[in-house]
């Protein structure tokens, strides 16, 4: 897999995953949310563990893609 470079990008509801070939191209994309929690008005939490879950989830799935 050394003709590939692996991007993941954390948003703030979701985890993406995108696989580029050595020449520019998309070979695979993923994404997946993952809850927000609002312990009060105005703030928001993540669990990082669903974050790093949601994480693992698209870096399989553009592997399994590819």
């Amino acid at each position: 897999m050394s003709n590939y470079v692996l991007a993941l990008d954390q948003g703030t509801t979701s985890s993406r995953a995108l696989l580029v070939a050595k020449d520019g191209s998309v070979v695979a994309v993923a994404q997946k949310e993952f809850p927000q929690y609002f312990p009060r008005n105005g703030w928001v939490e993540h669990d990082p563990t669903e974050i790093w879950e949601t994480q693992w989830g698209v870096i399989q799935q553009v592997i399994r893609k590819a």
